[in-house]
């Protein structure tokens, strides 16, 4: 199942105790997800479509609830391997249909859709939250966070992805929109943005999902970034550990250590017998013990008399 999946199942169980939380969620199904038809006897009805049987029923309990109205769902089977079926659910009466699509707002005489939504519908911050709910049950996916942060709901009418943004702004949340293939796209793509979201539609236990979701990508995140760097540290240390064996080598071969000072002779001594030793840690061998700069400064000191050799 995937997360978009999982969460519509979530809040296609929320079932609003008041009718204007009901007729807003259900103006935002319709809006995204609904078709009126024409039938063969001129007869105008109300259609949704939906691969998820949780938001058909959602639709019907919501039609019901609202107006008293009863529908006909039927289910459309895919023959293609791998294709999920389609439930459609039917308002035939065409008198229902001009009733709702009235008191929604979505028309004022039944016949010609309007391009915004009726303040009315959109009076309380109950009925923002769920006709935002409506709208994602309609047309909206959330990526799964272990893939990535996207969420986004698809428009035909750009209309009403702009009232979209402006209710999300209202909650603080910033969405964008674009075009893709003739539709309008309200996305966001920031993490804690997807959660609020999630909050706004009372997808708490999509919620709780998504972040812990998301703290073990960060904790395993800050893991890989401890690990690269105390890689690339370790790294470092050998290559300046060889570096330092070379150079006492040369040294070695051109006039023996024992004509080194012996502050370099020691230091030369202690690098041949611990090549994988840090500077530090053969600073505290010495004695007295030496700090990692005094180390560092021998160091270079033996590199620059074996550079005079390497240019002989």
């Amino acid at each position: 199942m995937s997360f978009s999946t999982a969460v519509k199942n979530e809040i296609s169980r929320i079932i609003p105790e008041n009718n204007c939380c009901k007729k807003a969620e259900l103006s935002g199904l319709i809006r995204v997800g609904g078709a009126i038809t024409i039938a063969s006897n001129m007869k105008m009805a109300l259609e949704l479509r939906t691969e998820n049987a949780a938001v058909a029923r959602k639709f019907l309990t919501l039609s019901k609830g609202a107006y008293g109205i009863e529908t006909e769902m039927s289910v459309l089977r895919k023959n293609r391997l791998k294709k999920n079926n389609t439930y459609r659910i039917k308002i035939s009466d065409e008198d229902s249909v001009k009733k709702i699509l009235v008191d929604l707002g979505i028309s004022d005489d039944g016949f010609f859709l309007n391009a915004g939504v009726s303040k009315e519908i959109l009076e309380d911050t109950c009925c923002k939250r769920a006709f935002i709910r409506g709208l994602f049950l309609g047309s909206g996916s959330i990526t799964d966070p272990e893939f990535g942060y996207h969420l986004e709901i698809i428009f035909e009418s750009e209309d009403i992805a702009e009232i979209l943004v402006q209710l999300l702004e209202s909650f603080e949340l910033h969405g964008k929109v674009i075009m893709r293939k003739n539709n309008y796209i309200v996305y966001i793509k920031e993490s804690e943005q997807i959660v609020t979201f999630l909050s706004i539609i009372e997808a708490h236990n999509a919620l709780f999902s998504y972040e812990n979701t998301r703290i073990q990508k960060g904790m395993r995140n800050q893991v890989n970034r401890l690990v690269n760097c105390e890689t690339a540290n370790l790294n470092k240390s050998i290559d300046a550990s060889f570096r330092q064996l070379k150079n006492i080598e040369i040294i070695d071969q051109h006039m023996g250590l024992d004509k080194l000072p012996d502050n370099l002779k020691d230091i030369a001594l202690l690098r041949i017998e611990n090549p994988d030793t840090s500077l530090k840690e053969l600073g505290e061998m010495l004695n007295p013990p030496v700090g990692k700069s005094g180390i560092n400064h021998r160091m270079r000191r033996i590199e620059t008399i074996a550079k005079s050799f390497r240019k002989k």
